[in-house]
């Protein structure tokens, strides 16, 4: 009984125990399937691409450097699954090729740039003239569909669905002619050469840059059907137009403060236009309201460190040139001349044209030398303690009242404001406002601009200012600190 007893004990643990190995086993080989289907997924995906271009040779190829990987990191937080490859010709800079490589997880794909036959055209613009790199996008045959961007595009969702498309898809913004600022393109190597080829023999180009070329190689896109992605997750054959949501042009916005695209997903807002109107510029808000938008996706993804050094030092510089002013007032009242009526009516005119130009210096400068990209809640109180700074030597060298050289200061403090207030019915609305708060600010300026002139006449006749030769000098209490 006893030994009954125990040999079922032992057949029993031998029985637990080959469960508990063949559970082990299917947990084991259920985990290696999820891996294998997980990597499986994976490559699939990377079968697929987001890609833009970067070349140098225009005065504004940092920027674009900027805007570039701030749009590559907002994919990777929209948590895009495909590759992200930048086309870069091989004269930009090695620091900036390991930063998008290292930093911003991208494929960097060195090109020759290609010539653009169509640089003597009338109409063409130098700064398209290396655009026509774009047509490299499809010498990528490793993927199965490339999605092609140009560095103004503001990513709102995730538009992986875009893969699903055919050979060439593109959204019309205009009416007549689509837009290459985003387009979906099946690599193909004979297509890429056939373009190169097209290039040499002299296609016509309406614009001499890779807008006009790759509409004219795709006229009949206007006719065709628009692309509705498949709920199965198939892929498409052919060539479609896309929704105008994966393309939405930003003067769309401006006219009624807010989207009302009716068709897509509203996925991609573009910039095109002035080139001094992009978003990454840090006077493009408030001008243009949404400029806010993609200093707002920065500082989410790629951050300001490298402008903060830069706007330390010039904030620094400012704060010392009104400290000194404020405590020194400088030595133009030592300025002599002779008893000469002409003489004395040129240096006068001299001095006048002198403290003019210096005024319009002070409201310049800074603009120009605050750095392009820095976010405008930083840009625009830098450009005013710049503008004030610079005023305050024009106002002290030359015996200025302080407030008519400030008006204008006031007046864009103002103009800000009214700029920036958020609660417009609409665009139209808004620009009244602006033009209004203009027409009443333009009285104001003019009387400063007067009462600057009347200022600096009698400056200038004052005896204290301009001590002739041969005479006292004048009270010591009128140079002391103020």
């Amino acid at each position: 009984m006893a030994w009954g007893k125990k040999h079922r004990c032992s057949n029993n643990g031998g029985l637990m125990r080959l469960v508990v190995v063949m559970a082990v086993l299917l947990s084991g080989l259920w985990c290696v399937s999820c891996e294998r289907e997980k990597e499986k997924e994976t490559e699939k995906s990377r079968r697929n691409a987001y890609a833009t271009m970067m070349y140098v040779g225009t005065p504004r190829d940092y920027e674009f450097y900027v805007a570039i990987r701030v749009l590559l990191k907002s994919l990777a937080t929209l948590d895009a699954q495909a590759d992200r490859v930048v086309i870069a010709s091989l004269d930009v800079p090695p620091r900036w090729i390991r930063a998008l490589e290292k930093e911003d997880g991208a494929k960097v794909v060195r090109v020759e740039n290609l010539e653009n036959p169509y640089k003597h055209q009338d109409n063409f613009d130098k700064r398209f003239k290396l655009s026509l790199n774009k047509l490299y996008a499809w010498s990528l045959v490793e993927y199965d569909r490339v999605v092609m961007l140009d560095a103004d595009n503001l990513f709102l969702h995730n538009t992986d669905e875009l893969f699903q498309c055919g050979q060439f898809c593109a959204v019309f913004i205009n009416p007549c002619v689509f837009h290459t600022g985003l387009f979906v393109l099946q690599p193909s190597m004979a297509v890429f050469k056939d373009m190169v080829d097209e290039l040499q023999n002299g296609r016509e180009n309406p614009d001499g840059a890779d807008q006009g070329f790759i509409a004219s190689y795709f006229p009949e896109l206007l006719d065709k059907p628009m692309f509705y992605p498949p709920s199965n997750g198939t892929r498409l054959d052919g060539t479609y137009r896309l929704p105008l949501g994966y393309q939405m042009d930003a003067s769309y916005y401006y006219l009624k403060l807010r989207w009302s695209i009716p068709c897509g997903p509203n996925s991609v807002i573009t910039f095109p236009g002035a080139p001094w109107l992009k978003p990454w510029y840090w006077w493009s808000w408030p001008v243009l309201p949404l400029g806010i938008q993609w200093h707002d996706k920065r500082r989410q993804t790629l951050g300001y460190g490298a402008e903060m050094a830069v706007i330390l030092i010039q904030s620094a510089i400012y704060l010392g040139v009104i400290a000194m002013t404020r405590f020194a007032r400088p030595s133009l009242s030592k300025l002599c001349y002779r008893r000469s009526d002409k003489s004395i009516s040129l240096v006068q005119n001299t001095l006048k044209l002198v403290a003019l130009w210096s005024i319009l210096a002070a409201y310049t400068t800074p603009f120009f030398i605050i750095p392009h990209t820095v976010h405008p809640l930083l840009g625009w109180p830098l450009y005013l303690l710049g503008v004030f700074a610079l005023c305050s030597v024009a106002i002290n060298a030359f015996l200025l009242p302080m407030l008519p050289v400030l008006m204008p200061w006031l007046g864009i403090v103002g103009v800000l404001m009214v700029m920036a207030f958020p609660w417009y019915s609409d665009g139209v609305v808004r620009a009244l406002c602006v033009f209004g708060y203009a027409f009443c600010a333009a009285p104001f300026v003019w009387a400063s601009m007067t009462r600057i002139m009347t200022g600096l006449h009698q400056s200038l006749e004052r005896e204290a200012f301009m001590p002739r030769i041969g005479e006292s000098s004048p009270p010591s209490w009128f140079n002391k600190l103020y």
